[in-house]
């Protein structure tokens, strides 16, 4: 019989401490671009290869279509904010929590609202022209 777990998993505990840290190092910075996007540069170089090639795509797409997104991590994720602060776009990799695809997600500050019902995150297992481009239209989208 299986025990019983309550509270956080391992690997959600080193995200809440991993966050802290985030925020102790985002503090000490200021909102400064060059210190968020060294540490999204650190985060994405310290992924197994699947996930840096996502995580790498991810952050190109950004640059691109949503230039004003500060980069910044988030839980150890590569992330992106608006002017305020506040992530719109993030990119989880498969690794983190050992699960079988990479996802890319929306946080509320998205600009994604559609009726009653919007998607809000994507699993993500590679970049073709195909996915590439559904991408890019959302994060267009979700930067306003």
């Amino acid at each position: 019989m299986a025990e019983k777990t309550t509270g956080l998993s391992a690997e959600e505990r080193q995200a809440v401490k991993q966050r802290a840290a985030e925020v102790r190092a985002q503090e000490k910075a200021g909102k400064n671009r060059a210190a968020g996007a060294k540490a999204v540069r650190d985060a994405i170089a310290a992924l197994p290869d699947d996930d840096r090639a996502l995580a790498e795509g991810i952050d190109r797409i950004v640059a691109e279509v949503a230039p004003q997104l500060v980069p910044k991590t988030w839980y150890g994720f590569p992330s992106y904010a608006n002017e305020n602060g506040k992530i719109v776009v993030f990119f989880k990799p498969a690794s983190k929590f050992t699960t079988r695809y990479a996802t890319v997600g929306f946080e509320e500050a998205a600009q994604l609202d559609d009726g009653d019902l919007w998607v809000t995150s994507f699993a993500l297992l590679a970049l073709t022209p195909k996915t590439e481009k559904a991408l890019t239209e959302h994060i267009r989208k979700a930067a306003g």
